[in-house]
């Protein structure tokens, strides 16, 4: 059994050269097999808008939600460090409403900590409000999905010097305001390691190259579950959808065909005697 780990335990992990690994989870049996894999993280990340509710982008995404679906991650991950994403516009408002939905989503869900997107003055006031009121906090910076409207869809980012100098920046900026780890994502593999270069806390990276300090990955992405589109960072390790789709095909083909189910198989059964008066008992109810 995992023993869930703390920040001290990430930034030992650091210090050590150590890899973390996490990936996204939404539902209990997902993060119960994902815990007995030994992930360091599971983020349940606002993707799950995409990938569980089958919204169009994550903006729809609401605080219940994203409540409901780490309570049930927590559920079935009780001995992993879980992550749980504050949804658009649950935060940007004002500080008194960014204290409160994290500090609701750590107080409901038990999740071990909250993360933000974006790195301009207003999220970083915003972050150092969450992390001044008690609640962990983590970065995210780079290709950040609430922003796709700003920096022009979802592109990589990164990716010219003045690029990666304002990332820097972002990066410093909530470092200072309270971020215990700031998570990179969608970048060439220099950006990350520019933005690892001036940050003292964890840099963790999804499509942000081999540099970082731990690797995030969708898990709908990587076990081939979510095929929509692919983004480029992702490397397939299963292909869960093409199985599921057979099995559900065939399923629908034993029952049309009467092979499912076999009473000698998949049925409960019954004293030969009293199954003898039941079927008395409905040839006498044919009469």
């Amino acid at each position: 059994m995992n023993k869930r780990k703390s920040i001290p335990n990430f930034i030992q992990m650091m210090e050590d050269g150590e890899k973390v690994t996490w990936i996204t989870g939404y539902d209990y049996l997902t993060a119960k097999y994902e815990e007995r894999a030994g992930l360091d993280m599971i983020l349940v990340g606002d993707s799950l808008g995409m990938v569980q509710l089958g919204y169009e982008t994550t903006f729809p995404v609401t605080m219940d939600e994203c409540i409901e679906h780490c309570s049930a991650v927590r559920r079935g991950a009780p001995n992993t460090f879980v992550v749980g994403d504050m949804p658009y516009m649950s935060y940007q408002i004002s500080d008194e409403e960014a204290i409160e939905n994290a500090g609701r989503f750590i107080k409901e869900s038990d999740c071990d900590c909250v993360k933000l997107e974006g790195g301009t003055p207003l999220i970083v006031e915003r972050m150092k409000a969450i992390t001044g009121a008690g609640v962990a906090a983590m970065g995210h910076i780079g290709l950040t999905p609430q922003f796709a409207g700003q920096i022009g869809g979802y592109k990589a980012q990164g990716k010219s010097a003045a690029a990666v100098k304002a990332l820097v920046e972002q990066a410093k900026a909530l470092e200072a305001a309270g971020a215990w780890a700031i998570l990179v994502e969608g970048v060439p593999t220099v950006t990350g390691k520019a933005i690892k270069s001036v940050c003292k806390c964890p840099v963790y990276g999804i499509g942000a190259g081999s540099q970082t300090d731990g690797q995030l990955i969708i898990y709908a992405d990587m076990a081939g579950f979510y095929d929509d589109f692919t983004p480029k960072f992702v490397k397939k390790y299963a292909n869960v959808g093409e199985v599921l789709q057979n099995a559900f095909a065939e399923y629908v083909k034993d029952v049309k065909e009467k092979k499912f189910p076999e009473d000698a198989v998949h049925a409960y059964k019954i004293d030969p005697e009293e199954e003898a008066k039941v079927e008395k008992m409905i040839e006498d109810m044919k009469k």
